[in-house]
C-alpha cells in the first residue's frame, strides 16, 4: 500500500510540472487573441509566483491543522480550477485574478510534497521525483501544442491539463488514509508546532540555506532564460538555433536527476549538494572558453548537470538539518525564498545585460554560485551537531 502511495506521489510530481510551461507555449496565440503585448505573460507570471511565496509561506500552519495528503488535493483542485478558468477567461484581466488561485495551490502542492517526501522516503526518490516534475513540464508544451494544432485552440490545452489535475486530486483523496501510515517521522510530526518566521529564522542555518536556495533558484531560473540570448549575442548564432541549443540547459537538469538518484546510494545529501557545485563550476568556466558556440553547449549541460542534484538534496536534508519537528516550516520558507529568487535575479542580469553586456553571464552565474557554496557551507557546521 506505501508503494501505491509513492507511485500517486510520483504522479503528483508529473502534474506539478505540467502547467508549468503552458503559458509560454500558449502565449503567443493568447496575446494576440486578447490584444496585449506580448510582455504582459510577465505580469501574470509575477502574479502566480507571489501566489506561490505566500502559499508556502502557510505551508507550515496548514499541514499541520490538515495533514500533506489534504493540503496536497486541495492544492491541486485549487489548480485545477485556476487552469478551468484560463480556459474560460475571455479578456486578459481575467486571466490575471485566476493566476492567484493557480499560484496559491501551486506553492501549496509544492511544499507540502517536497517535505512529505524528504521525511518519508530515501533521498533518490527526490531526485527522481524532481526529475518527473522536468518530465512533466517538458510535455506541458507538447499537450499544447496538440491543442493547437488539432482545432481545440489554447483553452482546450488548458482543458486538458485542468481535466488530468482533476483526476490526480481525486487520487489523492482516495489515498488519504495511506498518508497516516508512514511510519518514519510519524511522531516527531505530530508532536511539532507550526512556527513564526521569527522563530524560523532563529533556528542556527535557517538563514543560510534560505539565502543558498534563493541563490540556487535564481541561478537556475537566470541560466534557464538567458541561455538562447547569450547564444546571439556572444556566439552570433540565428535565434531559432539558439533557442533550440538553450533547451540543453534543461536536458541536463533532468537527465542529471535520474542519475543522480543512482548516485545517492553512496553519496549523503551533502556531498551530492557539493559535487553539483563543483559541476556547475566546471560547466560555467567551460563557458568562458573562446571555443565559439560549442563551449557555450557543453557549458550549458555541465551547468544543467550541475544543477540536478543541488535542489533536491537541500530539500531532502532539511529534516536531518533542523528535525522533523521543524522540517515543514523550513521547506515552506525554503519554497518562498526559492520564488523569490526566480522573481529577482534573473531581471536583475536583464539590467545588466541591458546596460553593460549579454556576455557577463557565466561571471553573473559564477558570483552567484560562490555565494550559494559558502552558505552551504556554513550550514553544514552550524548544524553539524544534529
Amino acid at each position: 500500500m506505501i508503494s501505491l502511495l509513492l507511485a500517486i506521489i510520483y504522479i503528483s510530481f508529473i502534474s506539478l510540472g505540467l502547467p508549468d510551461a503552458l503559458l509560454g507555449a500558449a502565449w503567443p496565440t493568447m496575446s494576440v487573441e486578447f490584444g496585449v503585448p506580448i510582455s504582459y505573460a510577465g505580469i501574470i507570471s509575477i502574479i502566480i509566483s507571489l501566489g506561490t511565496i505566500v502559499s508556502s509561506l502557510l505551508s507550515d500552519r496548514l499541514t499541520h491543522r490538515f495533514g500533506p495528503g489534504k493540503v496536497t488535493a486541495v492544492s491541486v483542485m485549487m489548480t485545477a480550477a485556476a487552469l478551468a478558468g484560463f480556459a474560460f477567461s475571455g479578456n486578459y484581466w481575467l486571466l490575471c485574478l485566476w493566476a492567484i488561485p493557480y499560484g496559491l495551490g501551486a506553492g501549496g502542492v509544492d511544499a507540502a510534497l517536497n517535505n512529505y517526501v524528504a521525511l518519508h522516503y530515501a533521498s533518490r526518490h527526490m531526485s527522481w521525483l524532481h526529475c518527473m516534475w522536468g518530465l512533466g513540464a517538458s510535455v506541458g508544451p507538447y499537450i499544447m501544442g496538440f491543442a493547437l494544432t488539432h482545432n481545440l485552440g489554447w483553452s482546450g490545452g488548458y482543458w486538458i491539463i485542468a481535466v488530468l489535475q482533476v483526476v490526480l486530486s481525486a487520487a489523492i483523496l482516495l489515498s488519504l488514509p495511506l498518508w497516516k501510515k508512514q511510519p518514519n517521522a510519524a511522531s516527531e510530526e505530530a508532536s511539532s508546532k507550526p512556527l513564526s518566521i521569527k522563530q524560523i529564522f532563529a533556528i542556527p542555518g535557517a538563514k543560510e540555506v534560505v539565502i543558498a536556495f534563493f541563490c540556487y533558484c535564481g541561478l537556475e531560473q537566470t541560466a534557464g532564460l538567458w541561455a538562447s540570448s547569450y547564444l546571439v549575442l556572444k556566439d552570433g548564432l540565428d535565434p531559432e538555433r539558439a533557442a533550440s541549443l538553450a533547451s540543453l540547459f534543461y536536458i541536463g537538469i533532468t537527465a542529471g536527476r535520474a542519475v543522480s538518484g543512482f548516485l545517492t546510494y553512496k553519496f549523503s545529501d551533502t556531498n551530492m549538494i557539493r559535487l553539483g557545485e563543483v559541476v556547475l563550476a566546471v560547466g560555467v568556466v567551460v563557458m568562458l572558453l573562446p571555443m565559439g558556440y560549442i563551449a557555450t553547449m557543453v557549458g550549458l549541460i555541465l551547468v544543467g548537470l550541475g544543477c540536478a542534484p543541488i535542489y533536491p538534496s537541500v530539500i531532502h536534508s532539511t529534516p536531518e538539518h533542523f528535525g522533523a519537528e521543524n522540517s515543514q516550516a523550513l521547506v515552506g520558507v525554503q519554497m518562498a525564498s526559492a520564488y523569490v529568487g526566480c522573481l529577482l535575479l534573473p531581471p536583475l542580469f536583464g539590467i545588466i545585460a541591458n546596460h553593460i553586456n549579454a556576455k557577463w553571464l557565466p561571471w553573473y552565474l559564477a558570483a552567484i554560485l560562490v555565494v550559494m557554496v559558502i552558505m552551504c557551507e556554513i550550514l553544514n557546521k552550524k548544524t553539524a551537531g544534529r
